[in-house]
């Protein structure tokens, strides 16, 4: 067994493994880690917890440094504001160079000895002239990095279609699997201006109830399809899956039409789910 804790660096961000390393944080501590970029303060998500390593080999982590101290997070607090006026300054310096890119979110290291800007573009970028003006005016190790639209609207927030904040700025730690699939499944509009998100991605939550769709799908009848009511053998032209009803259309002698629902529990039919 190996013992790790989670650390995150940014709310609603993804939750990142470290070794504890001696040092007791509990859920809700400022702590000093050390990452691959270098030293950073971020926040315990979850407490130690022992993990069993895939193929009993130990997952190389790196350590928890110590329990953030006051001043840490006081200079904390200022490399955010720094980067504030770092992202200003690279936007004008974009703006000048007339480079098709973005400028989404920076910051520094602990250490302030590197700086991290990301950015967003349709194709790929020549950035070298910025970067030399950008280590001319910083005069830090910089690195530019690209990242998607989804990347985007989880740094900078914002109200979907609910009128909730974005769920991905807001408690999920990675991206929701979606597709165009479980909007089906869930007889939603195929229209982008439904299902997708402030990114023009598929909206996240469109995973949350597909599952309880799936499952519920798998007892209804088949659109379309022949089925036996109490007023008689119609054909199914719509299933409410959270109430668990069934339309079926019937045709008159006349040649008239008409639908009626039914509770599925009364609804007999041979060929089941889709």
């Amino acid at each position: 067994m190996q013992k790790i804790v989670g650390v995150r660096f940014k709310d609603g961000g993804k939750t990142y493994f470290f070794a504890p390393n001696g040092v007791n944080a509990k859920t809700g501590d400022k702590v000093i880690v050390e990452t691959v970029a270098g030293q950073q303060l971020g926040v315990v998500a979850f407490d130690e917890r022992d993990i069993k390593p895939c193929e009993n080999q130990s997952v190389d982590l790196k350590p928890i440094v110590r329990l953030a101290s006051e001043r840490d997070v006081a200079r904390h607090e200022d490399l955010l504001k720094k980067a504030k006026e770092t992202i200003k300054l690279t936007k004008e310096k974009v703006a000048k160079l007339k480079l098709a890119m973005k400028i989404s979110d920076a910051f520094y290291t602990f250490d302030a000895g590197k700086l991290i800007i990301e950015f967003t573009a349709d194709d790929r970028v020549d950035f070298r002239e910025l970067l030399k003006e950008l280590a001319s005016t910083f005069k830090v190790r910089i690195e530019l990095r690209q990242i998607g639209q989804r990347d985007e609207v989880k740094n900078k927030g914002g109200l979907g279609p609910c009128g909730q904040m974005c769920c991905c700025s807001k408690f999920l730690g990675d991206f929701e699997h979606v597709t165009v699939k479980m909007a089906k499944t869930q007889g939603l509009s195929l229209s982008p201006s439904k299902i997708n998100g402030l990114c023009g991605r598929l909206m996240c939550c469109l995973g949350y109830e597909n599952e309880n769709y799936e499952k519920i799908l798998e007892k209804m009848p088949k659109l379309n399809s022949e089925v036996v009511s109490p007023k008689g053998k119609g054909t199914c032209v719509y299933r409410d899956c959270l109430r668990e009803l069934v339309s079926v259309k019937f045709m008159g002698n006349d040649g008239s039409i008409m639908v009626e629902e039914f509770p599925l529990s009364e609804i007999n039919f041979n060929n089941k789910g889709e």
